[in-house]
C-alpha cells in the first residue's frame, strides 16, 4: 500500500533529468520517460503520470497496452527509485477530449464515447493494473463532469471491483485542471469529502486552485510554472539574464524550484484552514 505519511506538491516537469538534482517531489509523465535508454537516480520521491491526456488528445483511445505500461514502470521504479506512485491509464472526462475540436493549436481526435463509459474504462484498467501489478502502488482515479458523477465514478469502484475508495491512501481527481481555479472544482472535492473519499491528489492544480481547495487534497501536482514562464512573457532569472542561458525560464530548473516555494507560501498563508502542504516531507 502507499504510504502518503505528509501532504506533498509535486512539481511538474518536462525534464527526466531532473529527478536526479531537483531535490523537491516531482511529477514526470511516461510519454518523457520511455525514450532513455539510460534513467536518473531520482534524489527525492516522485510519481509518474500516464500521460492519459496526450493519448486522448492526440489518437482518442489508448495505443498502449496495459502490459507494456507496467513493464516501463517497473523499470521506473527499479532504475529511478523513489517512485511513490503511479497513475493508472484513466479516461478523462472533458468534453473536448470527448467530442473533439481544436483548443488554440492542439487538436484533439474525441473518442466518441459517453462519460459513462469513460468512467467505466478508467476504473477497469485500475482493477487491470491491480491484477497484472499489484507490486506497483497504482492509484484509483475518479473521473466525470459534474460533482454527481465522481460521486457515482466512487459507487462505480464498488460496483464493479468490490474496492471502497473512502478506504484508500490516496484517490486522484481527474479532468479538473482546466476548471481547478473555478468554484465547480471546488463543489466537486467537496462532494467527494461528503462522500467519504477525503485523502486526494489533484491532478495538473494551478496556483489559484492551489490557493482556493488546498486546504481539501493530500497531494497535487503541477506544471503550471512552465505555462507561466512561457505564455505570460515573464523575464527570465536574472542570473539566468546574466549567464544568457534562455530567454524565457519555461524549461527552467531554478524558475520552477522559485514558483514551487512561492506556491507553499501563498498556501501557508492561508492559517485560517488545515495547511495542505508539509515542507518537511518533501525533503
Amino acid at each position: 500500500m502507499i504510504a502518503v505519511r505528509s501532504p506533498l506538491l509535486f512539481l511538474g516537469s518536462h525534464q527526466p533529468g531532473w529527478l536526479g538534482k531537483a531535490g523537491v517531489p516531482l511529477f514526470v509523465s511516461d510519454t518523457r520517460l520511455r525514450v532513455y535508454k539510460t534513467l536518473p537516480r531520482a534524489a527525492a520521491p516522485w510519481a509518474c503520470d500516464s500521460g492519459g491526456f496526450t493519448e486522448l488528445q492526440k489518437f482518442g483511445r489508448w495505443t498502449i497496452s496495459t502490459r507494456d505500461y507496467i513493464a516501463r514502470l517497473r523499470r521506473y521504479r527499479d532504475e529511478i527509485g523513489h517512485l511513490r506512485w503511479n497513475a493508472p491509464q484513466d479516461w478523462m472526462c472533458e468534453d473536448i477530449v470527448i467530442n473533439g475540436g481544436q483548443a488554440g493549436p492542439i487538436r484533439f481526435a474525441g473518442t466518441g464515447l459517453s462519460v459513462a463509459e469513460h468512467q467505466r474504462k478508467t476504473v477497469l484498467n485500475y482493477g487491470d493494473m491491480l491484477d497484472l501489478a499489484p507490486d506497483l502502488d497504482t492509484i484509483p482515479v475518479v473521473q466525470g463532469q459534474a460533482p454527481d458523477d465522481y460521486v457515482r465514478c466512487v459507487d462505480l469502484y464498488w460496483q464493479l471491483l468490490r474496492i471502497d475508495l473512502t478506504t484508500l491512501p490516496l484517490v486522484g481527481v481527474g479532468s479538473v485542471c482546466r476548471r481547478q481555479g473555478t468554484k465547480e472544482a471546488g463543489r466537486i472535492l467537496r462532494a467527494l469529502h461528503m462522500r467519504g473519499v477525503r485523502r486526494l491528489h489533484g491532478f495538473g492544480f494551478k496556483t489559484l486552485g492551489l490557493t482556493a481547495y488546498g486546504h481539501l487534497l493530500t497531494s497535487a501536482d503541477s506544471l503550471a510554472w512552465s505555462d507561466v514562464a512561457r505564455k505570460m512573457r515573464r523575464p527570465a532569472l536574472p542570473e539566468c539574464v546574466a549567464a544568457a542561458r534562455h530567454k524565457n525560464c519555461a524549461n527552467c530548473l531554478p524558475y520552477a524550484l522559485h514558483w514551487r516555494t512561492n506556491v507553499l507560501s501563498a498556501a501557508a498563508a492561508r492559517r485560517a484552514e488545515p495547511a495542505l502542504f508539509d515542507l518537511e516531507a518533501a525533503a
